[in-house]
């Protein structure tokens, strides 16, 4: 197993974790992406790897709905894309996305690890659950950032960066710079 699908694998894990252990009363409860609940931050989740696998041919296939049963929505579709990153000619599929020439692989680590370690804690902050993201997790995630540039201000990625109070942990000034409010 690469890297990368061990990453995936570990994040993915996670973010089920989290959504398996939301109370069955918090799935409409707000999350800190303005306008959506605790239930679109999984139905997004669940959506954007289908993205990723539409970019190289592929697809999600008949899962659950993230609107019926989001736990099982997303053991589907990540048990979807961890199998095409342990199948080395799917995980280094070609294709010309937004950043030039990549591969799945590659794009899976760059957006969708990154997007894991970002919406488990949407999610366990909109359900009340430990939302600590792991210290080596947040610097790979900030290194990860950087090949976004100006993009990670647009619309529907990240809001504008914060300031966080004085004093702050580095998880909230982690936050803070991707325009999450955790204080």
């Amino acid at each position: 197993m690469s890297d990368i699908a061990t990453r995936y694998a570990r994040l993915s894990d996670a973010f089920a974790a989290t959504v398996a252990a939301v109370p069955e009363d918090r799935w409409s409860a707000d999350s800190p992406c303005e306008g959506w609940s605790a239930r679109d931050v999984v139905a997004h989740v669940v959506d954007t790897q289908g993205m990723f696998l539409r970019l190289v041919g592929r697809d999600l296939g008949d899962i659950p709905s993230a609107a019926d049963d989001p736990a099982a929505a997303w053991d589907a579709a990540r048990g979807v894309v961890q199998a095409d990153l342990d199948d080395p000619d799917r995980a280094g599929t070609e294709f010309d996305g937004f950043f030039g020439r990549t591969t799945f692989a590659e794009a899976v680590d760059r957006f969708l690890n990154f997007d894991l370690i970002i919406h488990r804690w949407d999610l366990a902050r909109a359900t009340g659950q430990d939302d600590r993201i792991d210290p080596a997790d947040m610097r790979w995630a900030l290194e990860a950032t950087t090949v976004f540039g100006p993009h990670l201000r647009r619309e529907g990625v990240c809001g504008p960066e914060l300031t966080p109070p004085d004093g702050a942990d580095e998880q909230t000034r982690f936050l803070a710079f991707l325009g999450r409010r955790a204080w």
